[in-house]
């Protein structure tokens, strides 16, 4: 009996007809101090109010203008060096926030910049008050304004910290050190005053804003070692062509290969093949190629979404299931007995229902254990998976700089931009990160239901030495299980004893009487096995594609329906605009076109003392030198880039399809 006179949960068995008060109610979620948990783990809501130094309403104010100050002066400095020598002749030009088609763009920037912006639009997604500008007492159909706004707002505030590389100067790099050194020391700073939050989960915001603190400190120590770069360097004339070593470097590597003497081959034994196959996993540089800047960027913010959902998904199950695990009572076991969800050996008793309430913990405990090893077992696949795109990547790139076209699509395809190619090159980064994230969700969801199923059937059974119904239905339905195995190898021991009949070149099929009778006799049990057979399809299929859902390289449905898929029609179309407009060997080509020429020696003057018979003679030529013979090879890298590029093919002049102008010799007219 309770104190006030009502009777207690804990004094008494569940009985029908017992109405709870106040006090029962908020007993039966027992939150106060216990001996498994400590109170901050049972309330992660109860953190105190924290205003930081630099509150974000004072660094929205402060850093907007700055960042729009210098991306104008910037402008205006691009205009005077570049486009035109007076600077207030015409309207500057905006800066461009990386050279996406080109190979000679910073990479550790623009991935480091597109990795903040994700972790910020992450925090977007979730904060009630996207930006602090709007009063606190804004309706919540504002708010959703707000949101719309700060989507276009982040990316403005954060573009002038991948503009200011662009312009390859020293007030550039200047800049860009003063907008991540502010950027940065805001972030730290608040999050040192702050680390903990009521936001999902009191270490939430500290472990989302992870990757925002990386990339700025990245920022932060590479625009001052360029600065420091320019200013031992000096002035120097910026190269006017970007990514020109590359392309040389590519052309040579490609000349310089030669054919591989064929060596007998040996088989491989299972540990290597399984060894080959792993490394195919592994990304592993190659010399003379160097992976597209996008695609860089796509993979980076890929795994920057796969560890944001992860820790969403971390911080918002695993201290629930421990506070339901810490105020776990007797009472809620009894409940818990009487559905048959925690198994009971007897009579009720103190002793038993401790023995009980054990049980019931030490399941809650093995249901966190299966979140956790599912949710690593997602985020190690999935990184497993971007590796492997980039391999096929590598691949695909270079069968269509080839003009293999048919080894990388269905069908063929003219390798031209198009409107349809443009809008899928812009999206492809943002539609990477988004089915990274969206695949790890689906590989959580069936790989803990799968976890939780093989514990709760297989596990736990064996560990407290009860029976399982997986077990129970083993054992019941062994005949028909061992009828199944024995029908599939005798087919097979048939086909290949008494069915099949080997010749010296070809194989025959005999005893055709005996083949038809056991098909006939074998038909229902073969109806028994398709059913097995499309339990393992669905299942063999669900995995297969929740895995492989992160990947943009492959499609998910069958060749001739491909085209449905917007993930694999958006990869197959970046693959057009790279191909086209960030062809190595073209724009090697290209820049050969542009190198300028050498200026010769001038002629050593004429003696007019000489006679004019001598005069008239032709003097010896000397032999050609190293500036000559390297434009010599320089022309002949030209003659080999024309006629061994498919892709130039279709823009030749119908005069290059004769030999004769392709450089050919023609051979002596026969008479």
């Amino acid at each position: 009996m309770a104190p006030n006179g009502s009777v207690g949960i804990r004094d008494s068995p569940l009985e029908p007809g017992i109405f709870l008060d106040e006090d029962l109610g908020s007993d039966w979620y027992i939150y106060e101090s216990t001996e498994s948990a400590p109170q901050d783990d049972l309330f992660p809501d109860a953190i105190p109010e924290c205003h930081p130094t630099i509150s974000p309403r004072l660094y929205h104010t402060v850093m907007a203008p700055i960042s729009l100050a210098v991306l104008l002066a910037l402008s205006f400095l691009v205009k005077r060096r570049r486009l035109h020598l007076n600077c207030w002749n015409g309207v500057p030009g905006l800066l461009s926030p990386g050279n996406l088609l080109e190979q000679d763009g910073h990479r550790a920037v623009a991935a480091a910049v597109l990795a903040l912006l994700l972790s910020e639009l992450c925090q977007l997604l979730l904060l009630p008050a996207p930006l602090p500008l709007p009063a606190p007492g804004t309706a919540p159909a504002a708010r959703e304004f707000w949101k719309v706004l700060a989507l276009l707002y982040v990316p403005a505030l954060y573009s002038p910290l991948l503009a200011c590389a662009g312009p390859r100067h020293r007030l550039g790099y200047a800049a860009g050190t003063l907008l991540a050194w502010g950027h940065c020391g805001a972030h730290a700073w608040h999050r040192a005053q702050c680390p903990l939050a009521p936001q999902i989960h009191r270490l939430y915001s500290l472990l989302s804003h992870v990757p925002v603190l990386l990339s700025l400190a990245l920022l932060s120590l590479w625009y001052p070692a360029q600065l420091l770069r320019s200013l031992r360097r000096g002035d120097g004339p910026e190269p006017r062509i970007s990514g020109k070593s590359y392309y040389r470097k590519y052309l040579k590597a490609l000349l310089s290969k030669r054919g591989q003497k064929g060596s007998s081959k040996i088989e491989e034994s299972l540990s290597s093949r399984i060894r080959s196959y792993l490394r195919s996993y592994v990304y592993v540089p190659e010399e003379g190629f160097r992976i597209p800047l996008k695609l860089v960027v796509s993979v980076t913010v890929a795994v920057v979404a796969v560890y944001q959902v992860a820790v969403l998904l971390l911080v918002a199950v695993v201290p629930a299931l421990r506070i339901v695990r810490a105020g776990m009572t007797k009472d809620v076991v009894v409940l818990l007995v009487q559905f048959g969800l925690v198994p009971s050996q007897g009579a009720a008793g103190p002793g038993q229902l401790e023995q009980e309430l054990r049980t019931a913990r030490h399941f809650l405990w093995a249901l966190e254990v299966c979140y956790i090893c599912s949710l690593v077992l997602c985020c190690l696949l999935t990184c497993a998976m971007l590796l492997r795109s980039l391999a096929m990547h590598r691949s695909n790139l270079r069968a269509l700089y080839q003009g293999a076209v048919l080894d990388v699509f269905s069908k063929a395809h003219i390798l031209r931009p198009s409107r349809e190619s443009l809008v899928c090159w812009m999206a492809f980064s943002s539609f990477q990160a988004a089915f990274a994230c969206l695949g790890l969700l689906i590989q959580q969801v069936i790989f803990f239901l799968c976890s939780v199923a093989f514990t709760f059937l297989v596990v736990i059974p064996l560990q407290i030495g009860t029976s399982s119904p997986l077990f129970g239905i083993i054992r019941n339905m062994w005949p028909l299980w061992l009828t199944l195995v024995v029908a599939v190898l005798v087919q097979h021991l048939l086909a290949h004893s008494q069915f099949l009949e080997q010749h010296s070149l070809q194989k025959e099929i005999t005893n055709r009487r005996a083949l038809y009778i056991v098909t006939f006799l074998l038909f229902p049990t073969n109806v028994l096995v398709g059913v097995m057979a499309a339990v393992w399809r669905v299942v063999i299929s669900g995995l297969y594609n929740a895995v492989h859902f992160c990947r943009l390289d492959i499609s998910l449905l069958h060749r001739g329906a491909e085209t449905f898929d917007p993930g694999y029609r958006t990869y197959c179309h970046y693959l057009k605009v790279e191909v086209s407009q960030c062809h190595p060997l073209l724009k090697a080509f290209c820049f050969l076109l542009l190198q300028p020429g050498r200026p010769e020696p001038p002629a050593p003057p004429r003696d007019t003392q000489l006679e004019e018979g001598l005069q008239l003679m032709h003097p010896k030529h000397p032999a050609p030198g190293r500036a000559r013979i390297r434009r010599i090879r320089a022309r002949w890298w030209v003659a080999y880039t024309l006629l061994h590029n498919p892709s130039l093919t279709a823009s030749r002049k119908t005069a290059l399809a004769d030999p004769a102008a392709n450089g050919a010799q023609l051979g002596v007219p026969r008479p």
